[in-house]
């Protein structure tokens, strides 16, 4: 039996233009899925929405589909992840028909990482279509009611069509321009890489607005804690496109390995403070990855209520 998600999911909540909070569950690599609804549950008055990822890194886990129909059964509002890599256009186009049936209308359309980063190196890519034809093909159903052979769908699935961006992947100057291709092929939300560098984040956020794409699409910047020193290091060397700012570098590396963690939390927060200032913004997207418990006390120092039927409008 599924729950009502609190304050009605992320679709509503960015109609009524509260800021909003997403979070990132992944799939686990086995069908026992009580970790899955577990940290569901505990997300579940703190968030609007919570992806569920689609075989994250190329590494095989439980599907997607699979995934957010388990999360929605939790009350929390999915936001279904869908990559390009691993189907062709006739599996993307049932896996959305799929999706529409079982009531899983946010749906979020990427390319995806290559199989070689993966636990699969040697398996074939597909990519036969981008994200961005995705999430025209999307729009398509949506809209028209129609596949891209130009049969109809009937009746035409009621999605709420999301994108990724990274501000900060050069060349940085036509980044803001990039999502304009994917606003005009449907994105209505679009989640960003992890917001480090927060002056770089508002420049772009600047050409955002210029181009009037906040006006069309919801932009809601990806945060995240740093929790050990080797996450750091990993992160500055091996994350193409991330930019973290010499000046957040040296405060996490003054910082005693006992108190690292704490100071990474300490450090999301201040993130989440600060963007919520920047004009635009429409929400934050939280990335945990496999320490999902410690979102409740970053949305807490970051000033961010539970999502309780008092609050939630």
């Amino acid at each position: 039996m599924t729950a009502t998600p609190v304050g009605g999911g992320l679709r509503a909540a960015l109609a009524e233009g509260r800021f909003v909070v997403t979070a990132e569950l992944g799939p686990p690599r086995g069908p026992d899925t009580q970790g899955l609804q577990t940290k569901a549950t505990l997300l579940r008055d703190w968030v609007d929405a919570a992806n569920v990822t689609d075989n994250q890194g190329a590494n095989v886990r439980l599907s997607a589909l699979a995934g957010s129909l388990l999360v929605q059964q939790a009350g929390v509002d999915p936001v279904l992840q869908m990559t390009t890599r691993d189907r062709n256009r006739i599996g993307l186009q049932s896996d959305l028909i799929g999706a529409a049936a079982l009531g899983l209308t946010n749906v979020l359309l990427l390319t995806g990482d290559h199989p070689r980063f993966g636990d699969h190196p040697d398996a074939a890519p597909v990519f036969d279509i981008d994200s961005i034809q995705l999430l025209w093909t999307a729009k398509l159903m949506r809209d028209e009611g129609r596949l891209l052979s130009g049969r109809r769908v009937e009746p035409p699935p009621d999605f709420f069509l999301g994108a990724v961006e990274n501000p900060f992947s050069p060349p940085v100057r036509f980044r803001a321009r990039r999502l304009g291709k994917k606003v005009a092929a449907g994105a209505q939300f679009v989640q960003t890489q992890f917001v480090f560098d927060v002056e770089a984040f508002a420049r772009w956020m600047v050409e955002v607005r210029d181009l009037g794409l906040d006006e069309r699409c919801k932009i809601i910047a990806g945060v995240g804690p740093i929790r050990t020193p080797r996450a750091l290091e990993h992160m500055r060397t091996n994350v193409p496109g991330l930019s973290i700012p010499q000046a957040v570098v040296d405060r996490l590396s003054r910082t005693a390995p006992s108190a690292f963690a704490d100071e990474g939390i300490r450090l999301c927060a201040e993130i989440i403070e600060q963007v919520r200032e920047i004009p635009g913004v429409a929400g934050v997207h939280v990335m945990a990855f496999g320490h999902e418990e410690h979102i409740p006390a970053i949305l807490r120092q970051a000033g961010i209520a539970q999502r309780t039927p008092e609050n939630a409008h």
